[in-house]
């Protein structure tokens, strides 16, 4: 009997996959932290032998490399890919058989030149199909990681591989894809959806349902910004690496924080905003490891800059540090666990806090006295809809632009208090007086 099982990365928003027929495995599209495979596969007692990547990955590190070292799998890459490591090279039409399942390479270019999608097919199931950033669901992987020089060109692609999957396979193939479950690897987020088919997409998704001008002009029209660390990727990737070093960092103590914070290296804090607004370590940042924090911190962080993590356990650094070492940030430069009382220099030093508020309290204020509102949205939500008079300055844009911040009193908003914590925690590790809103955005009434 088959087993086909889905390894979530919701911080990044991808799925990895294990596929079993009882006795051996292959997965594709591994994370970083292999580990989470190789126990998957020691609890079932099967030996992984193929490891296959879609494409060369935008949004983070591939365990690839590292996963065929530790079992002796053979890793399947595309044929056209530069990659400097030891490969089973593939191409489109080529069968892989593994025990008693077969795979077939689709070529489905359009997220990537050279990406492969594989088509499971074994006796007496229904096929599958691990589609990576292809057909996702009610979406496809968007088309302009590349460069807009080739954006036109990859939609279109994009496009044509689609249909050629509805085409060539069968409605009650599964599709498995990599992206979109919240990665900005996703041209659109899928509306919660868990699982589904080539027959159901071809009813559903806007790929299979549109002519190509409207599903491109539709898609292109809806892109938005993309986390910068993205830029990095793909160089990592071609390159090979290695398996991540998860060991417990330096620890520091309150002296070497505060020298860090003096040479401008970024002191991280892990704690929810609740926690980090009613005390801190000032000049500590705050990225919560309860939102997106790799993705926040990855897309704002200048790359290169040392880290050090804050946290109340030691089992948050450990998980501060999976998180960071799937999108290339290998090694933070300290940590430190406690609170901020821990955290602080002796002889005079306090731990600071930072004033928070709700939107109601926000229109109460500016009855009463000027303050600047500042939306860190995205420019699509702002355009959507914006609290009047809000200055927009996108978080990923902030810390190069904090000088266009209006000067005074300043509230920071979001959509849901996430965004609108780190923001607040820059703005006041420079110096400005600031209140973040901690609540849900409701667009104003028209």
């Amino acid at each position: 009997m088959i087993e086909i099982v889905a390894v979530g990365t919701p911080s990044l928003g991808d799925r990895s996959y294990l596929v079993t027929d009882g006795e051996v495995a292959f997965v594709v599209d591994p994370q970083r932290d292999v580990d989470r495979m190789l126990r998957l596969a020691e609890r079932r007692g099967v030996e992984i032998r193929d490891v296959f990547e879609t494409h060369v990955h935008n949004d983070y590190v591939t365990g690839g490399p590292a996963l065929a070292a530790a079992t002796g799998a053979d890793y399947h890459v595309n044929a056209a890919d530069p990659v400097a490591f030891d490969h089973r090279p593939v191409e489109d039409g080529d069968v892989i058989e593994a025990g008693a399942m077969r795979l077939r390479a689709l070529a489905t270019p359009g997220h990537t030149f050279t990406h492969l999608s594989y088509a499971l097919e074994v006796p007496g199931r229904p096929p599958a199909v691990f589609t990576g950033g292809s057909l996702l669901y009610g979406a496809t992987g968007r088309p302009d990681l590349l460069g807009p020089e080739h954006t036109g060109t990859l939609v279109r692609a994009q496009y044509a591989s689609a249909h050629r999957l509805a085409r060539e396979l069968p409605p009650e193939t599964e599709v498995y894809p990599t992206h979109g479950f919240g990665s900005f690897c996703s041209s659109t987020q899928s509306e919660e959806a868990t699982e589904s088919t080539i027959g159901l997409e071809s009813k559903t998704n806007p790929v299979l349902t549109r002519g190509e001008e409207e599903y491109a002009e539709s898609l292109l029209a809806g892109l938005d910004a993309y986390p910068a660390y993205y830029a990095h990727m793909a160089a990592l990737n071609l390159a090979g690496p290695e398996a991540p070093d998860l060991s417990p960092p330096h620890r520091a103590g309150a002296a070497e924080l505060r020298r860090r914070l003096r040479d401008g290296e970024w002191v991280v804090d892990l704690r929810s905003r609740t926690a980090f607004a009613a005390g801190h370590l000032p000049g500590a940042l705050n990225f919560g490891l309860d939102g997106s924090f790799a993705v926040y911190l990855g897309w704002l962080i200048p790359w290169g800059t040392p880290v050090t993590l804050l946290g109340e356990t030691p089992e948050d650094v450990a998980e501060a540090q999976r998180e960071l070492v799937r999108i290339g940030v290998d090694r933070p430069a300290a940590a430190a666990t406690g609170g901020p009382a821990d955290w602080v220099c002796a002889g005079g030093e306090k731990p600071a806090a930072l004033p928070t508020a709700t939107f109601a309290d926000l229109s109460a204020v500016r009855r009463e006295r000027p303050v600047v509102v500042l939306d860190v949205r995205r420019e699509a939500e702002w355009r959507e809809s914006h609290v009047p008079g809000a200055v927009n300055i996108p978080l990923h844009d902030l810390p190069a632009r904090l000088g266009e911040v209006p000067p005074g009193e300043v509230w920071a908003h979001c959509a849901t208090g996430y965004r609108a914590a780190i923001a607040a925690s820059l703005l006041s590790a420079a110096g400005r007086e600031v209140v973040a809103v901690d609540d849900t955005y409701t667009p104003p009434p028209e």
